[in-house]
């Protein structure tokens, strides 16, 4: 099996238990080792008041990205911290894409980056996330 393949198993095995990310209606691609794509479209019942996507739930979009870019080894891996920089609204009807790529990976330790636009390619978010290896196995070789 490829690495490749075996990112995908582990992106299926995550997928299987993940009931947020499908209630918000994403959809998750592994791109590569080390990377993944989530996406999403904004729908009335995520704006605010004031008629924009709440932060909350385009952090949860960039989380879900980044979740399964990093766990593409085959080691099952949590968040240890993670920050976003909102740069525009995303708001209702729009399609956000967020694409997680690794920046660093140590033996127990990682940092990606996620990059988030909407569907006229602006940027919406830069998120990045420092993940921490429980060292089990996602699925069994």
């Amino acid at each position: 099996m490829s690495d490749l393949d075996l990112a995908k198993r582990c992106a299926d095995e995550m997928w299987a238990g993940d009931e947020a990310s499908r209630l918000l209606g994403m959809e998750v691609d592994i791109t590569g080792i080390g990377a993944a794509t989530a996406r999403m479209r904004v729908r009335d019942d995520m704006v605010n008041g004031f008629d924009v996507c709440h932060g909350g739930l385009v952090f949860a979009l960039a989380d879900t990205a980044f979740a399964f870019a990093c766990n593409a080894y085959n080691r099952m891996t949590v968040a240890a911290s993670a920050n976003v920089e909102f740069l525009r609204p995303a708001v209702l009807g729009d399609t956000l894409e967020a694409v997680a790529s690794e920046e660093y990976r140590g033996r127990r330790n990682a940092y990606y980056a996620v990059r988030v636009e909407n569907q006229h390619g602006q940027v919406v978010a830069l998120f990045r996330g420092r993940s921490v290896s429980r060292d089990e196995a996602v699925v069994a070789e």
